[in-house]
C-alpha cells in the first residue's frame, strides 16, 4: 500500500512514560474521523535521542518534527498538517520560521553534529516489524558473512576496523573473538551484556527498544566467527519494553529462518535465549554475569582463565555489550577501511553517550571519537541551564571519574579519559555546574558502589564502606585532619586488591575529585564549610536585615516555625530550630535570605 504521509512517533521508555501510546490512539481516532486512515501510516519507533523534547512526532515527506506533543495537540496536527497541509509551527522543533521545513531537524545542532552508526535505525523504523529492518539492509551483513566470508575473514575484518568494546574497558573486539575462535571445544557461547547498571545510562536500552534486530544479526555473525551455535542476551528485568521487543524480534527472526537451523541454506545454525537480570550492578562484570546466567548468585570469578578460554559453563565464551554488537553489521557491509576513517588513531568509530544532569538537552547522542567535551556540552547539549558555569562531567558511571572544566577541550577517547583519571565506561555522561559539591558527588557514587558490592572480596566489601564512612563524616561537618589522606590510601589499596574490575575502579570518583577539587575537600575538613552550599549539616540560612521588608512570608512558609519577627521589621531565623530546607529562601521576594 502506498501512503501519502508517514507519522513516526517515539515509543521509547521516556516517551511512553509521557503518554506516547495515548498519542497513537488519539491519532488513529482522528485519522478515522477525517476518513484518511488509509492514507496515513502510523509508525511506532524507538528513541529519537532528544529526550528533553519528548514526546516527539515526525511527519514525512515534509520532515516536520514536532516536540512536547500532548494528546490534546493531535486534533490540530491532523486538521492543519495532514488535512490542510499547513505546518503547526508552535510545536515545531528547530527554526519555526524555516522556509524549508524538511531541513528543520538537520538544522538542529543536537542532531547535525552527530554521526549515527549504532543508533542508525533508532527513531527511523518500527522495531517490531522485521521487514522494516530488512529494508534498511538488515541481515545483509549476516548473509555476506555466511555466503562470502570464512569465519577467520570475519574476525580479521573486525580486528582491522579497530572496534573496541563499548561496555567499559575498551578491549579489542576482534582480538576477543580471535581468542575464542582458537579454542577447541564441543561447545562455545556468544553472550550480550544488556544489563546496563550505571546511574544515568540508557544507551543499550534505547538500541534494544529501537533496533533489536541489529543485536540479533550481530550475535549470529559473532557465533559464525567463533564457531558457536548458541547465544544468550542478559538484559535487565527493569527494561520491560526492551525485553518485549527483543522477544518479538527473536520470534520474527526464527520465522524468517534467520535464527535456527541452516541459516541462509548453509550448515551454520545459531539460536538465542534471553536471561533476565535481577538488577545487581555487579552482574555487569563479565564473569559475574555468566555466573548469573548459570543460575547462581552473581559474583565475579578470578581471572585467568578468561571467558574466551573458560566462560559460561566453563566453555569458551565471548561477551560484548549491545552498543559494541550494533556496530558489527555496518562494519561488515561498509568495510573496516570505512570504519577506520571515523574517530582517532587508537579509538575508532563513534561512541553513544547518555547526557544528563545540569544540561539543557538531556538525551542520547552518538559522536565520532575525538569530539571534545565542549562540543558535547555546548554545541550538542545546548549548554548549562540558567547560564550557570560548567564545573565538571562524570564519565564512566561509578567506575569513572570527574573531568574538570579545565579539561573541557580534551578530545573524548579511551586513552584521554583514562589519562584524566576517568574512563569511557558504557557511556553515561553526567554534567555538573557551579552549584554541585564535588565531595557530595563522590559520596553519591561511592554509596552506590557500597550498596551494589557483591561482598565476595574484602577490599571492595570493607574498603569502600570505610571510604564512604569518611566521606559521610566530612560532609556532615565532622571531618578531621588526615581524612583526605586516609581516603587516598584506602583507594589505592582497593584498586590493587579488589577481585573484579568494578571493585578496582570503585575509588575513581573519589580519587578524581580529590585530584581536581582538593580545595573543596579541604574547606569541608579544615573550615567545616561546603563552598557550594550543598552539604546540609554545614549550611546556615540567615536573613539580611537591611534587605528584609518584614513581609512575614518566610515565617508563614517555614515548616518548623523557626522564623519570627514583627511585620515591616527584619525577621530572624532560630538556628536551633532550622532544618535547612531552604523554603524561606525560595519564597523570599526580596533576596533577603542568604545561604552560607
Amino acid at each position: 500500500m502506498v501512503y501519502r504521509s508517514h507519522v513516526l512517533i517515539c515509543n521509547g521508555t521516556g516517551c511512553t512514560a509521557s503518554k506516547a501510546p495515548e498519542l497513537m490512539a488519539r491519532l488513529e481516532k482522528e485519522l478515522a474521523a477525517k476518513g484518511i486512515e488509509k492514507e496515513v501510516k502510523i509508525v511506532k519507533t524507538g528513541c529519537f535521542g532528544l529526550c528533553e523534547k519528548g514526546p516527539i512526532l515526525v511527519i514525512y515527506p515534509e520532515g516536520a518534527t514536532y516536540c512536547h506533543v500532548t494528546p490534546d495537540d493531535i486534533e490540530e496536527i491532523v486538521n492543519e498538517h495532514l488535512v490542510k497541509g499547513r505546518i503547526v509551527k508552535r510545536l515545531l522543533l528547530g527554526d519555526k520560521d524555516a522556509e524549508d521545513v524538511a531541513k528543520s531537524l538537520d538544522n538542529v545542532e543536537f542532531f547535525s553534529r552527530q554521526y549515527r552508526i549504532a543508533l542508525r535505525n533508532c527513531g527511523v523504523i518500527n522495531p517490531e516489524v522485521i521487514d522494516e529492518y530488512i529494508a534498511k539492509d538488515g541481515y545483509a551483513a549476516l548473509a555476506k558473512a555466511l555466503t562470502e566470508m570464512t569465519p577467520q575473514q570475519v574476525i580479521d575484518e573486525i580486528k582491522k576496523s579497530g572496534l573496541r568494546g563499548r561496555g567499559g574497558g575498551g578491549f579489542s573486539t576482534g582480538m576477543k573473538w580471535q581468542f575464542a575462535a582458537k579454542e577447541v571445544n564441543d561447545q562455545k557461547y556468544v553472550c550480550c551484556n544488556a544489563d546496563e547498571g550505571d546511574p544515568g545510562a540508557f544507551m543499550d536500552r534505547s538500541i534494544l527498544e529501537g533496533d533489536p534486530h541489529t543485536l540479533i544479526e550481530a550475535m549470529a555473525i559473532a557465533g559464525y566467527a567463533i564457531g558457536s551455535n548458541q547465544g544468550y542476551i542478559y538484559v535487565r528485568a527493569e527494561y520491560p519494553i526492551a525485553v518485549q521487543r527483543l522477544n518479538i524480534a527473536i520470534e520474527q527472526a526464527r520465522e524468517y529462518g534467520l535464527l535456527g537451523k541452516n541459516i541462509f541454506d548453509t550448515d551454520f545454525s545459531f539460536d538465542l535465549e534471553i536471561r533476565l537480570g535481577a538488577g545487581a550492578f555487579v552482574c555487569g562484570e563479565e564473569t559475574a554475569l555468566m555466573t548469573s546466567i548459570e543460575g547462581h548468585r552473581g559474583e565475579p570469578r578470578t581471572r585467568p582463565p578468561f571467558p574466551a578460554v573458560k566462560g559460561l559453563w566453563e566453555k569458551p565464551t565471548i561477551l560484548n555489550n549491545v552498543e559494541t554488537y550494533a556496530n558489527i553489521p555496518v562494519i561488515l557491509l561498509k568495510g573496516a577501511d570505512w570504519f577506520n576513517t571515523i574517530g582517532t588513531e587508537k579509538s575508532k568509530g563513534t561512541k553513544v553517550f547518555a547526557i544528563g544532569g545540569k544540561i539543557n538537552n538531556t538525551g542520547l547522542v552518538e559522536i565520532p571519537m575525538g569530539t571534545t567535551l565542549r562540543e558535547v556540552i555546548y554545541d550538542i547539549g545546548g549548554g548549562i541551564p540558567k547560564g550557570k558555569k560548567f564545573k565538571a562531567a562524570q564519565t564512566g558511571g561509578p567506575s569513572g571519574g570527574c573531568i574538570p572544566a579545565s579539561h573541557i577541550d580534551t578530545p573524548i577517547d579511551y586513552d584521554n579519559l583514562i589519562a584524566l583519571g576517568s574512563m569511557m565506561g558504557s557511556g553515561g555522561l553526567i554534567v555538573m555546574d557551579e552549584d554541585n559539591c564535588m565531595v557530595d558527588i563522590a559520596k553519591f557514587f561511592l554509596e552506590f558502589t557500597v550498596d551494589e558490592s557483591c561482598g565476595k572480596c574484602p577490599p571492595c566489601r570493607i574498603g569502600t564502606k570505610r571510604m564512604y564512612e569518611i566521606l559521610e563524616r566530612i560532609t556532615s561537618g565532622k571531618g578531621e585532619e588526615g581524612d583526605i589522606e586516609k581516603l587516598e590510601t584506602l583507594a589505592e589499596s582497593i584498586k590493587q586488591g579488589a577481585l573484579c574490575g568494578l571493585g578496582q575502579t570503585a575509588p575513581n570518583p573519589v580519587l578524581s575529585t580529590i585530584k581536581y577539587f582538593r580545595d573543596e575537600y579541604e574547606a569541608h575538613v579544615k573550615e567545616h564549610r561546603c563552598p557550594s552550599g550543598v552539604c546540609k549539616a554545614m549550611l546556615k540560612y540567615t536573613i539580611i536585615s537591611d534587605k528584609c521588608k518584614g513581609c512575614s512570608l518566610c515565617s508563614k512558609k517555614c515548616p518548623v516555625s523557626a522564623i519570627s519577627g514583627e511585620i515591616k521589621k527584619p525577621y530572624l531565623i532560630d538556628q536551633s530550630k532550622c532544618i535547612k530546607c531552604g523554603v524561606c529562601m525560595d519564597v523570599c521576594k526580596f533576596a533577603a535570605i542568604e545561604k552560607k
